[in-house]
């Protein structure tokens, strides 16, 4: 499956050459994708003092701000344990047994929420500079945007193909069903698939970094934890936005905003129980249930049951 948007290409993982280790971290946007990459950056360099800006460490793969080549040739030339950012779903981009897939799952109303005011720190006149799109006229003409509430019911509701459309309900739900399907696997004839759950890395981040570099085989001195785990924590990455913000083209107006608040259940300060009764609705009819109690977890918008964190 080809995923294409304005300033993302998946045909772009063509003719990529994995290398044993390599690790792909494919997460919807507003997901934890960031706080991913800082901790695959953390393990593999055990030092919060990391040798370079995390976007440079961890190349977005298929966005087209930067050039193909470009980007294979600094990939390429890493010696460090390459980790590999993408928002493509994995029947997306190559599957490699050489390789680890990390897929972070998030409540998808605590996703909206955050990808709503993302929406807000976004250039829109660089971005579209960069890509060499037509760039949207302020004026009477176009219309104003929804306010969250409204905008929000409306994602719910949304019947756009994830194809067309990945950050729809439907987007997410698919990116999160397929990698479900494929985590059965562990590695012994195809790719490692591990999903990760985002509140559980708000309960317990030590915990799940533990956890998470046994599964990479990744060994960590005991006396390192401590300030590995606090350079991991939302406070540290916000005061360091400048260097671990995604933002390498100058895109975000304001790069500390992108760590806008790092917690769950902002939809619940927002819609009624009715309304968030009927994203359980919605959502009941866009993925299986086992997946839906998975990214339900610990329910921050209404009750809910608990499963393991990292699913195989």
């Amino acid at each position: 499956m080809r995923y294409r948007s304005s300033d993302e290409d998946s045909a772009r993982w063509q003719d990529f050459r994995f290398r044993p280790g390599d690790i792909v971290i494919s997460t919807r946007s507003k997901s934890g994708t960031t706080w991913m990459q800082m901790i695959c950056a953390l393990l593999i360099f055990q030092t919060p003092e990391l040798p370079a800006p995390l976007a440079e460490l961890s190349p977005w793969l298929d966005w087209l701000i930067t050039p193909r080549d470009q980007v294979f040739a600094k990939l390429e030339n890493q010696a460090h344990r390459r980790f590999i950012k993408t928002h493509t779903p994995l029947d997306g981009i190559p599957l490699s047994p050489l390789a680890t897939y990390i897929v972070v799952g998030r409540h998808p109303l605590d996703m909206a929420v955050s990808l709503y005011h993302q929406g807000d720190n976004i250039n829109r006149g660089r971005l579209a500079e960069l890509t060499g799109a037509e760039p949207a006229q302020p004026g009477p003409g176009r219309p104003a945007r929804r306010p969250l509430r409204e905008w929000l019911l409306r994602w719910m509701d949304s019947d756009d193909s994830p194809a067309d459309q990945l950050d729809s309900l439907p987007g997410v739900m698919w990116h999160i069903s397929d990698a479900w399907v494929r985590r059965a696997d562990p590695g012994l004839t195809g790719p490692t698939v591990l999903l990760v759950h985002y509140d559980e890395l708000c309960a317990d981040l030590e915990f799940q970094m533990r956890q998470l570099a046994g599964l990479l085989g990744i060994s960590v001195a005991s006396e390192l934890w401590p300030s590995l785990a606090d350079a991991a924590t939302f406070e540290h990455m916000r005061a360091q936005a400048a260097k671990q913000a995604p933002d390498p083209a100058g895109v975000l107006k304001n790069p500390a905003a992108f760590f806008r608040r790092g917690r769950s259940g902002a939809a619940a300060e927002i819609l009624t129980d009715d309304e968030i009764a009927r994203y359980y609705k919605r959502a009941a009819e866009l993925a299986p249930q086992e997946v839906l109690d998975w990214l339900h977890r610990n329910e921050p918008h209404g009750p809910g049951r608990t499963h393991e964190v990292m699913a195989r």
